[in-house]
């Protein structure tokens, strides 16, 4: 059975192919998702399920972003829980304003699958970006 930091690499790197259907096979059935408080997408907090985040979270990044990525810079081993710190990237397509926004994402691991994603990301840099941000409601 492989490490969870080598799940987490291989999420990571099948994320940047596009290869989903890998992404989705890696998760628990139950598995939940939560997104940054405030964050863009938190309005399906949390997201149970393969399909849930397929539907209110992948499907959403493929739609609204150009070149959006989610590169790890370290990933940090602490058994049944891996800790990510990276760097999110991407243009959003309605307003063209990019985002280089530090995250840490916490994966926590059953059964040697994916059980609990927790995000924390500068939510105030996609707010901004999706034309959502107080100067937007002026």
């Amino acid at each position: 059975m492989p490490k969870n930091t080598d799940t987490v690499q291989a999420i990571y790197q099948a994320l940047g192919r596009g290869d989903i259907p890998f992404v989705l096979g890696a998760f628990h059935s139950q598995v939940e998702w939560i997104e940054a408080e405030n964050f863009i997408y938190a309005d399906g907090n949390p997201y149970i399920g393969p399909q849930a985040i397929l539907e209110g979270v992948f499907a959403r990044l493929g739609g609204e972003w150009n070149g959006f990525s989610a590169a790890p810079e370290q990933i940090l081993d602490a058994g049944d829980t891996v800790v990510s710190l990276g760097r999110y990237r991407g243009t959003y397509k309605k307003t063209g304003i990019a985002v280089d926004a530090q995250f840490v994402h916490v994966f926590t691991f059953r059964d040697g699958k994916l059980a609990k994603f927790q995000q924390y990301t500068d939510t105030a840099q996609f707010r901004d970006a999706a034309g959502r941000g107080a100067s937007a409601n002026a």
